[in-house]
């Protein structure tokens, strides 16, 4: 396997000296680009000291869990399933800006108990650099409870998570950027089982029609599509755009509604005043 350059090749070797260092370690594992290569890399440098865990809830799609299952069959990573009841959170629920600090408190208290249970030293997640300059409520709940992140110490960033993957041939390593279903639910809307399938639903119409990049925002009645800006030129074509409304309109949403600032990262958060966000 050859490496992508020699800085990436020093990162790469801090980053097993880091996992080294652990012990015997969980990783949290949705099948993402970024927890796909931390299983990986724990799994290639600990072996069976090293344990991938998936957890599963009404916020994560099956798309993700069928992406795990593959990762782990195709490298034979150690790995298993978990329920996680973040649903069952009335702050999570609530869906407030700290959404995401009850949801990754209710997955890190779970691995927190495997881990001890199977006798491991450490939980780790795959935060990277980038992710530091959005707001991630999440990553708080992640050091209140010990949560190591590899990805951090050693200052990787997506762009570099990205090439490693390709290096190891990862079939994840040019997956979209990917959040749990919750984030497409504007602040203050209440998390339900019935919001998130419908988000999870229409989000795998639109990729049955073509398109790769993407969001769907739950409004209610209204479906605030969000796709990257490279893509929107074809959505925008008259029967896309009839294809798109006909795929979604049957799952409930009254109007659908395209959004011309196409996808970026942390479209919910504009709403936060000033203060909250990096």
């Amino acid at each position: 396997m050859s490496l992508p350059s020699a800085d990436l090749d020093a990162k790469q070797a801090a980053l097993a000296a880091r996992l080294t260092q652990a012990g015997r370690v969980l990783v949290a594992f949705s099948g993402g680009v970024d927890s796909s290569y931390l299983a990986w890399a724990a799994h290639q440098t600990l072996g069976a000291g090293a344990l991938a865990v998936t957890a599963v809830s009404p916020s994560y799609p099956e798309s993700h869990r069928r992406i795990a299952e593959d990762v782990v069959q195709r490298f034979g990573i150690a790995h298993r399933f978990v329920d996680t009841h973040e649903m069952e959170r009335a702050g999570y629920r609530a869906n407030g800006p700290e959404r995401c600090y009850h949801c990754k408190s209710e997955l890190f208290e779970v691995l927190g108990r495997l881990r001890d249970e199977l006798g491991f030293d450490a939980v780790a997640y795959g935060v990277n650099l980038d992710d530091t300059g959005d707001f991630r409520p999440g990553h708080r709940a992640a050091e209140e409870h010990g949560v190591l992140s590899p990805f951090l110490d050693v200052a990787l960033t997506k762009a570099e998570i990205r090439a490693l993957s390709r290096a190891a041939e990862l079939p994840t390593a040019e997956l979209p950027a990917s959040a749990c279903l919750a984030s497409r639910l504007p602040y203050g809307m209440e998390v339900t089982k019935e919001r998130l399938a419908q988000v999870e639903q229409a989000e795998e119409r639109l990729r049955a029609l073509g398109f790769r990049q993407l969001r769907v925002r739950h409004h209610g009645a209204v479906a605030r599509v969000e796709i990257a800006p490279e893509e929107l030129p074809r959505a925008l074509d008259p029967e896309a755009a009839r294809a798109i409304v006909a795929a979604l309109k049957p799952l409930g949403f009254r109007y659908v509604a395209l959004d011309l600032e196409g996808y970026r990262m942390g479209a919910l958060n504009e709403v936060l005043p000033a203060a909250r966000r990096p």
